[in-house]
């Protein structure tokens, strides 16, 4: 997979920018995520994950080294329960993930919006999810008819979301 100019560690790419390069080689995600985290520009390798109301494998893989990779979870656009929390994204942040992109609701998205960690989310609810571990890692992954797989390339800003095909 190509690398855009100007994706190196610490720089920011914005998205429009990008598509205007690169065009229908990338797709963009046109459903409206929220900017929830510190960090407004964000991108990497996708490491993904499928769960429902059930934060386990989010917990544990934001537990692992991230490498400067993005977390894409499908939590099926639930609003009804969050999949992380401040704990989990200060996880992330110690373990070296550039952010992570929820299809689903956060929580405790004060503490959040302080870390260096870039968070795109539907939205947020105080609601604990459940943590029996279901779910599917490094999996396809389809959020408003994009497919995203693991190890493709993800671009995040305030216009939206764009990812490699």
């Amino acid at each position: 997979m190509t690398t855009a100019p100007g994706n190196q560690a610490g720089q920011a790419v914005n998205t429009a920018d990008l598509y205007d390069e690169r065009g229908e080689e990338l797709a963009s995600i046109s459903l409206q995520f929220q900017p929830l985290g510190g960090r407004s520009h964000f991108s990497g390798q996708v490491r993904t994950i499928r769960c429902f109301q059930d934060n386990a494998l989010v917990k544990s893989t934001l537990a692992t080294p991230g490498h400067g990779n993005v977390l894409v979870v499908d939590g099926g656009g639930s609003l009804a329960t969050a999949l992380m929390g401040d704990m989990i994204a200060e996880s992330a942040v110690a373990n070296g993930w550039a952010g992570v992109v929820i299809n689903g609701a956060i929580r405790d998205r004060e503490a959040i919006a302080q870390l260096d960690l870039g968070v795109k989310a539907l939205g947020s609810n105080p609601r604990k999810s459940s943590k029996a571990g279901a779910g599917e890692v490094d999996v396809d992954v389809v959020i408003d008819g994009v497919t995203i797989r693991t190890g493709a390339m993800i671009w995040c800003d305030p216009d939206g979301i764009l990812v490699e095909q």
